[in-house]
């Protein structure tokens, strides 16, 4: 679709107010959006450790979960308010914040981690893909495998890896660059799907033997000393750990809450949360526990407790059941790896160069940069540290997230010239100085210094967990003080 000659430089077509039209999402989507999210190999070995590896009391861990979990529903309540009552997305309404210029390389950020963690994950589910199709030529001729081809490796990559690494990182470029009305269907479709592949594997485990996975489920609860001082702790550590696996998706949530009915709907939906977490909590626990009991009985070598469901299922020996289970693991990881990376990455980027970008080149230009952190992750990013970069870059979202929120809802009371926020004029009300709003930003970087620093500094490290809201605490605050002065 071509885009519309406009009169303001900072317009796009992807980046415009919603057309109340176009607001079709409700709270079954936003409940979908949530289970999405969770549904991936990380959040289901989060939960399943919790629960299980850990000597915690089971209500701290529950309790725990839930007051994590609401903190997000909180916080993602306030920041997708303003983009569901404008049509915004994140990088447009942060031009608000700090000025347009602020707007387009401090909403870069959330573009460059989402793309790096694309590829990341990209490069991991292209692993899974991969064995799906190492399955398939072993059943077809046992002694494929240890052909000369099969054996010949670029980069840590052999054909199999290489081939599995384009065809992913084609299929979701294609799936992903259609549009937001089709990513909704997928993000329906995958939660539901992924489910199912739940419900599946927990029958596999519950009929292997019903009274000893269920007696291994009840022994997994453990109610001692639920009403002990000592559980503090605990339960915020552990509230503390599931708002920052979260925390990601919270700061770009507006790109999703633009296209939501209303704010009742957006509430209800943002329940949904809650909801996920405790179907999928349930779930992940039986599962683990049951499949723990199992596999012990058949291999008296088994010297830990499996949380990975990839190497549970290896330990299972039943390739038809290995075959489907790694499917709805492909599905799950891809359209988490949409929400939580891709489709952020696409407005952010876009709002760097609107008059040049639109979402199809966006799409492009993520997937062609993920497709060189794939390439390299296994024999060069992974050997360097980039994590502990990502992560140093991530800090910069909960001080976004304050500055954000303090600025709309305590300076600007919730009101918002839409027509400025498109313009580089020296009458804008957001040109600041040449775009830059020198008080937000300020804010932001001291933000960000704490945050980071819960990462870079040794003695800090404890508090790592919750750099994201140390660093939205501190900006809000700073930014409000300094405005309000």
């Amino acid at each position: 679709m071509n885009q519309p000659k406009v009169k303001y430089s900072l317009s796009n077509w992807d980046l415009v107010t919603v057309n109340p039209n176009y607001k079709t999402w409700n709270w079954k989507d936003i409940f979908c959006f949530w289970g999405i999210n969770i549904q991936s190999i990380i959040g289901f070995s989060l939960i399943a450790s919790l629960y299980i590896i850990y000597s915690l009391n089971t209500f701290i861990v529950f309790f725990g979960t839930i007051l994590g979990s609401f903190f997000v529903y909180l916080f993602c309540n306030l920041i997708g308010k303003p983009s569901q009552k404008f049509g915004l997305p994140f990088a447009v309404l942060l031009r608000s914040s700090l000025g347009f210029n602020g707007a387009k390389f401090f909403g870069l950020i959330r573009s460059l981690v989402g793309i790096f963690l694309f590829g990341i994950q990209t490069y991991f589910l292209s692993k899974i893909f991969g064995y799906l199709i190492r399955i398939l030529i072993y059943s077809l001729d046992s002694s494929l495998l240890d052909k000369e081809i099969f054996l010949t490796f670029l980069l840590g990559l052999n054909i199999i890896d290489w081939f599995s690494l384009f065809f992913v990182i084609i299929f979701q470029t294609l799936m992903f660059s259609i549009g937001i009305q089709y990513n909704k269907k997928i993000i329906n479709y995958s939660a539901i799907t992924v489910y199912v592949g739940m419900i599946f594997f927990f029958f596999v485990v519950f009929l292997n033997d019903v009274k000893i996975t269920s007696q291994a489920f009840l022994d997994v609860l453990n109610l001692d000393n639920f009403l002990n001082i000592n559980n503090l702790a605990p339960l915020l550590t552990v509230a503390a750990t599931i708002f920052a696996y979260f925390s990601i998706v919270i700061v770009s949530f507006g790109d999703f809450s633009r296209y939501v009915k209303n704010e009742k709907e957006l509430n209800k939906g943002n329940l949904g949360l809650i909801l996920n977490l405790i179907i999928f909590s349930f779930f992940s626990v039986f599962i683990v526990a049951g499949s723990d009991i199992f596999l012990n009985q058949k291999f008296s070598d088994l010297d830990r407790i499996l949380t990975n469901p990839k190497d549970i299922i290896g330990k299972f020996d039943n390739i038809s059941i290995t075959i489907v289970v790694l499917l709805f693991i492909i599905v799950a990881s891809a359209s988490t790896n949409l929400v939580a990376n891709y489709i952020p990455s696409q407005y952010s980027l876009i709002n760097f160069i609107p008059t040049k970008l639109t979402l199809r080149s966006a799409s492009y230009t993520i997937s062609f940069i993920g497709l060189l952190v794939g390439i390299f992750w296994l024999t060069f990013l992974s050997q360097i540290g980039i994590l502990s970069f990502i992560d140093t870059f991530g800090c910069f979202f909960g001080p976004l997230f304050g500055v954000m929120i303090a600025d709309f809802y305590l300076i600007k009371k919730g009101s918002l010239s839409n027509k400025d926020l498109y313009s580089t004029e020296r009458e804008s009300i957001y040109y600041y100085s040449g775009g830059w709003h020198i008080r937000g930003v300020y804010s932001l970087l001291l933000g960000f210094i704490f945050a980071a620093s819960t990462i870079w500094n040794t003695n800090l490290m404890f508090l790592q967990s919750s750099a994201w809201i140390i660093g939205a605490f501190i900006s809000w605050l700073t930014y409000y003080l300094l405005i309000i002065k």
